[in-house]
C-alpha cells in the first residue's frame, strides 16, 4: 500500500509539472519550528495550546501568554499531522501580506514593547484594547512579533465618511420640508421619516442636514455607520439641554469619546476616572445628540445582576467563559472578549450551584463603598499606566482593573487601585 501512494505522489507531481505549474512548497518541518518550553500551565495535556498553530490536535481555546510554552504537546501533535501553523493555513487560503510588504515604523509609541501591538492599521487577537491614530507606524517591534506569531493581520480599510459640506442637501421644496424629521429617502436612521419617497429627494434640506449634523442619519451607501439612536433629534436636543455637562476641564476633552462617568454607551470610555466627571462636555453632548450614550439612572447601582448576551464564541458550549463567575463549571482559559457574552451558560451553571458571581461583580457590593485600605500595600505610582482611572496591578480583579495586565505593574500603580478599591470596584485576588 506504501509503494502505490507513492507510486500516486509521484504521478501526482508529473501532471503538475507537465501542466506548466509548480507544486506548492511542503508545509514547514517540525526541525524548523522552535516549539519553545514546557512553562505553560497547560502544557502536557495531550492537546497543544501555542496560538501559532491550528487544527484538531490544538486546544479550543488559545491564548497569547502560551506562545512557546506547550513544546512537548505541540511537537507531537505537529508530526502527528494534527495541526500546522497558522501562517501556512493562512498562506493555503488567502495569501495574506507578506511581512516584507508592510512598512511596520518605529518603536516611538508611548505604549511601544508592552506586548501589544497598538497600531490601528492591524486587527486581531494580539491587538491592544484601545487605539489611537497617533501610533500607526510607532509601534513595530510589538506589531512585526504579533504578526509573526498570526495573531494579527493587516485590518481592511474603513471606507470615508462623506463630509457635511460635500453633501447636496437641495431645497425644502418638499411638502413635509421643515417638520424635524429628514424626508429624503438617500438617507437612513433614527432621524429618518417613517416612509420617506423618491419625490422628495434633495427637497427636505433643512431637517437632512440638522439630523445628520447630529448623527442621527447617515447617506444610505454608508448605512453601516448608520446611527444608534432611536430617538428624534429635536427631542434629543431637548433633553441635551436639561443636562448639565459641566465643561471641558477634564484630562481628555475633545478626543470624540465621552470620558465622564455619568455616561454609558458605545460613545463613552469603559472605567472613566471620577475626576473627569462634568470634565468633558463637548464630547459627552455630541455623542448624546448622536444617541451613543446615556446618562446613567439608579438602576446601574445594585438591582439584579446582568448576564449580558450570548456572543461569546464558545456561548452554549456547556461551561462558564464569563471571569465574573469562579467555580468548577467554569471553562479553564478566559479571556475580556467573553466577559457579558456567555449569558445562557453562566446563568444555567449558577442555578446549578457549579460557578457563583464574584464578591466585586455582585451589583450590591459597590453600595458597601467607601471601602478601608489601609491594610493593603498598593505601593507606587511607576507603572507607565499609572493615573488612568484603571488599576493594572494583577494582584487586583474587578470592574475597575484593565483588560490587559502586566506582571511589571505588579504594586506599581497605587493611586488607580486605591482609589477603584475604596470605591468597590476591585478587590484583591
Amino acid at each position: 500500500m506504501r509503494a502505490i501512494h507513492k507510486g500516486l505522489g509521484g504521478a501526482s507531481l508529473v501532471l503538475v509539472l507537465m501542466a506548466g505549474l509548480s507544486a506548492p512548497a511542503l508545509a514547514q518541518a517540525a526541525t524548523d519550528i522552535d516549539f519553545g518550553d514546557d512553562s505553560s500551565e497547560w502544557a502536557e495535556d495531550g492537546e497543544c495550546d501555542d496560538p501559532r498553530f491550528s487544527g484538531a490536535g490544538a486546544a479550543s481555546e488559545l491564548v497569547d501568554d502560551d506562545i512557546a510554552r506547550d513544546a512537548t504537546d505541540c511537537r507531537a501533535a505537529f508530526e502527528a499531522g494534527t495541526i500546522t501553523l497558522v501562517e501556512e493555513a493562512a498562506t493555503a487560503v488567502g495569501e495574506p501580506a507578506a511581512e516584507a510588504e508592510i512598512e511596520f515604523g518605529d518603536d516611538s509609541s508611548d505604549w511601544a514593547r508592552d506586548g501589544e501591538c497598538d497600531d490601528p492599521r492591524f486587527a486581531g487577537t494580539g491587538m491592544a484594547s484601545e487605539l489611537l491614530d497617533d501610533d500607526i507606524a510607532r509601534d513595530a517591534s510589538d506589531c512585526r512579533a504579533a504578526f509573526e506569531a498570526g495573531t494579527i493581520t493587516l485590518a481592511e480599510a474603513v471606507p470615508a465618511i462623506t463630509a457635511i459640506d460635500d453633501i447636496d442637501f437641495g431645497d425644502d421644496s418638499s411638502e413635509w420640508a421643515k417638520d424635524q424629521e429628514c424626508d429624503d429617502p438617500r438617507f437612513v436612521g433614527a432621524g429618518m421619516a417613517s416612509d420617506p419617497l423618491d419625490e422628495d429627494i434633495l427637497s427636505d434640506a433643512s431637517d437632512c442636514r440638522q439630523a445628520y449634523e447630529d448623527g442621527t442619519i447617515a447617506l444610505a451607501e454608508e448605512a453601516t455607520r448608520a446611527p444608534s439612536s432611536q430617538v428624534v433629534a429635536s427631542v434629543l436636543e431637548a433633553l441635551a439641554n436639561r443636562i448639565d455637562f459641566g465643561d471641558d476641564s477634564g484630562s481628555w476633552p475633545n478626543d470624540g469619546d465621552c470620558d465622564d462617568p455619568d455616561f454609558v454607551g458605545p460613545g463613552a470610555i469603559s472605567g472613566s476616572a471620577e475626576s473627569d466627571r462634568l470634565g468633558d462636555a463637548s464630547d459627552c453632548r455630541a455623542a448624546f445628540l448622536a444617541g451613543t450614550v446615556s446618562l446613567k439612572s439608579g438602576s446601574n447601582f445594585g438591582g439584579p445582576f446582568d448576564y449580558g448576551s450570548d456572543d461569546s464564541e464558545w456561548a452554549n458550549d456547556g461551561q462558564c467563559d464569563d471571569w465574573r463567575f469562579t467555580g468548577p463549571g467554569m471553562a479553564k482559559k478566559l479571556s475580556a472578549d467573553d466577559t457579558m457574552a456567555d449569558a445562557s451558560d453562566c446563568r444555567a451553571l449558577e442555578q446549578a450551584g457549579e460557578i457563583s458571581i464574584k464578591q466585586v461583580y455582585q451589583p450590591d457590593y459597590v453600595l458597601g463603598a467607601p471601602y478601608d485600605s489601609s491594610e493593603v500595600d498598593f505601593g507606587d505610582n511607576s507603572s507607565s499606566y499609572s493615573d488612568d482611572g484603571q488599576c493594572d496591578d494583577p494582584r487586583f480583579e474587578g470592574p475597575g482593573v484593565a483588560t490587559t495586565l502586566l506582571d511589571s505593574d505588579r504594586m506599581a500603580d497605587a493611586n488607580d487601585c486605591r482609589a477603584a478599591f475604596e470605591a468597590g470596584t476591585i478587590i484583591l485576588r
